[in-house]
């Protein structure tokens, strides 16, 4: 994901230089239309990142607003001047003081003050702006919730056609919000698998914006990754538990370490990351328990947690990669539980939280009982949407 040192790099540059398959090494071009690489992978962004000027970006960022957009070094638009900008990013990381286990140093990430509700808007950001300034004129994807209003909104914000395709269970909410930012959307399937599927068949010049088969989204992402760093101080938690439905935001993450890494910016003990999923539709936590490095599908996902209920993800194994070399883990929590956890943080802790954010919260919960978070540690947990979003 990183080269060394080049001539001429400085601040204010775009850093990016290449596109680099996540499965076999590949290099591609930067600056054309890209999906998934010739190996069937997700390609994944390629900096050329320089340690002598790692002090430099950070002290730049004083002086930065507060927003993703404050490390647009590390972000692959060619013009970031002339982007689409609602207002992404740049969330507060809140510690709890009631309502966790005793003794863990607990901090809230939370996402939902993003557009459109949820950390969605970090990534089909940085995908939807991507896709104008390389010649889109429409963008699609299937999706359950959260990423369909997000993409929508950007779509609108940067005069793109827009078709959604949601399971025929989806919130009215999701369903309602999507047409009102003018997307086209496609009822069907009882899963996300059948939803793209159905998209597939549909005519017409649309990019696909799915979950990891294109670039960019997980570069949205990674900015959790680079904010969680400056919030605590240019420092790292013990953990991060994040709610996994397609794991970009593991992905990102990771990578955003990585590079903060090569800029001489961090050192010492990675965070260990979970993965959260549901009793009902958890491939990864499967595929974890089971040393696979592949997670199957998932037959007959069942769960009203929309976020969490996706049945293959596309970046499986470097989901699974990211758990085993941070020594992390992956749990799955049951859904009658989400509705009370819900309820109690909201009463014990002040904070609403979805139904994803929830799982996560409940992830700490086993995870710390079992033995394994202890005392003292310090623990970030993913919040990753507004409850209302789903009515």
């Amino acid at each position: 994901m990183t080269t060394g040192s080049e001539p001429g790099l400085g601040l204010g540059e775009r850093w990016a230089d290449a596109l680099v398959c996540s499965k076999t090494g590949e290099v591609g071009e930067l600056d054309r239309p890209a999906f998934l690489s010739p190996a069937g992978a997700p390609w994944l962004v390629r900096y050329r990142l320089d340690r002598s000027l790692g002090e430099a970006f950070k002290a730049a960022l004083a002086g930065r607003p507060w927003s993703l957009w404050r490390y647009a070094e590390l972000l692959p638009l060619r013009d970031a001047e002339g982007r689409v900008d609602l207002g992404e990013g740049g969330t507060p990381l809140v510690r709890l003081e009631r309502g966790v286990p005793a003794g863990i140093d607990v901090w809230l990430k939370e996402e939902s003050g993003n557009p459109a509700g949820s950390f969605k808007a970090r990534g089909l950001s940085l995908a939807v702006n991507r896709a104008r300034e390389l010649g889109a004129t429409g963008v699609q994807l299937a999706s359950a919730g959260n990423a369909a209003i997000a993409m929508s909104a950007y779509a609108a914000a940067a005069g793109l056609r827009c078709r959604v395709a949601v399971p025929v269970d989806a919130p009215t909410t999701v369903v309602e919000r999507c047409r009102l930012h003018g997307a086209e959307v496609i009822v069907a399937g009882s899963n996300l698998a059948e939803s793209g599927l159905e998209l597939s068949r549909r005519e017409g010049e649309f990019w696909e914006l799915s979950t990891l088969k294109e670039p960019y989204r997980a570069e949205g992402k990674k900015t959790m990754g680079l904010e969680i760093v400056e919030q605590l101080g240019w420092s790292l938690p013990d953990w991060i538990i994040y709610p996994t439905g397609g794991g970009t935001g593991i992905v990102g993450m990771q990578k955003a370490f990585d590079e903060l890494e090569a800029l001489g910016l961090l050192s010492g003990p990675r965070p260990r990351f979970v993965a959260v999923q549901m009793a009902g539709c958890a491939p990864i936590v499967r595929a974890f328990e089971q040393r696979l490095d592949h997670a199957p599908p998932w037959e007959q996902p069942e769960s009203r947690v929309w976020g969490l209920r996706v049945p293959k993800a596309i970046g499986d194994f470097l989901i699974l990669r990211a758990l085993r070399e941070s020594d992390g883990t992956a749990v799955a929590v049951e859904e009658s539980r989400i509705g009370r956890e819900q309820e109690r943080l909201a009463r014990e802790a002040g904070v609403l939280v979805g139904p994803e954010g929830a799982a996560a919260m409940l992830g700490l919960r086993s995870l710390t009982e079992a033995g394994r978070i202890e005392a003292g540690q310090r623990v970030v947990v993913f919040q990753t949407g507004h409850p209302g979003n789903y009515g």
